[in-house]
């Protein structure tokens, strides 16, 4: 039945054409084929060299419409930066025993923020955080001691970028219950920050290729000219 749903999904999208950005969102949430409200992700290849450590593409940015989910955060802190943490909808905040309950299994979370002076004990989770993307990094904004904007901005979709090995920038924008048109100026907001952490060192074509797909549809094409036009980067 799933194959037969993306077969039919599949046929609604031209697979040689690149679509300008307000078709690809409009089409993105046409196709969607599941009953579940399915992400929607984008690609994005770059023309950089990843290997070089002056070409490295990453950032973060609150998206304007979130990431139409709930954000589980948890917060390394203590004393008065505990407090905040609290105050500002953390969903568990701790020191050695937050350390403990992730060592015992618990990772019912998806960001994670500490103050500087908890590194060291953030350290001793390290092995079990970092491969999940989910270590606390001053680069991104989650090694602060304004924890409460920190949450904040976490809570209210906070996206963090970052180019692979192969010079792509996998991100997910949000849900397809959001709707063609938000997931289009999340998309753009993304887009922009791609552009403006180009390194100074990349030559040539940026933006090589653009494209957008649903969980469990197929993959849509986006003109990377007439994207950056749209988003006014040209």
């Amino acid at each position: 039945m799933a194959g037969k749903k993306f077969e039919a999904a599949s046929k609604k999208v031209d697979s040689t054409k690149k679509y300008s950005v307000e078709e690809a969102f409009k089409l993105v949430v046409d196709a969607a084929p599941a009953k579940f409200d399915e992400s929607i992700d984008v690609a994005l290849r770059l023309g950089i060299d990843p290997k070089q450590s002056d070409q490295q593409v990453r950032g973060a940015i609150a998206l304007p419409h979130g990431l139409g989910k709930e954000v589980k955060v948890v917060v390394f802190a203590k004393g008065p930066k505990e407090a905040e943490a609290k105050a500002a909808g953390a969903d568990f905040v701790g020191a050695d025993d937050l350390v403990a309950k992730i060592q015992g299994g618990w990772l019912d979370f998806d960001k994670c923020i500490a103050t500087p002076d908890m590194m060291a004990t953030v350290s001793k989770v390290a092995k079990i955080l970092g491969p999940r993307g989910l270590m606390p990094n001053p680069k991104i904004g989650t090694v602060t001691m304004n924890v409460g904007e920190a949450v904040t901005a976490e809570k209210k979709g906070k996206l963090d970028f970052r180019v692979d090995k192969a010079g792509i920038v996998h991100a997910g924008i949000g849900k397809k219950s959001m709707g063609d048109a938000k997931l289009r100026d999340n998309f753009m907001t993304l887009l922009g920050a791609i552009v403006k952490a180009k390194p100074a060192s990349s030559k040539g074509i940026y933006l090589k290729t653009i494209a957008v797909a649903s969980t469990m549809g197929p993959g849509i094409k986006i003109e990377p000219n007439a994207a950056a036009s749209a988003a006014g980067l040209n």
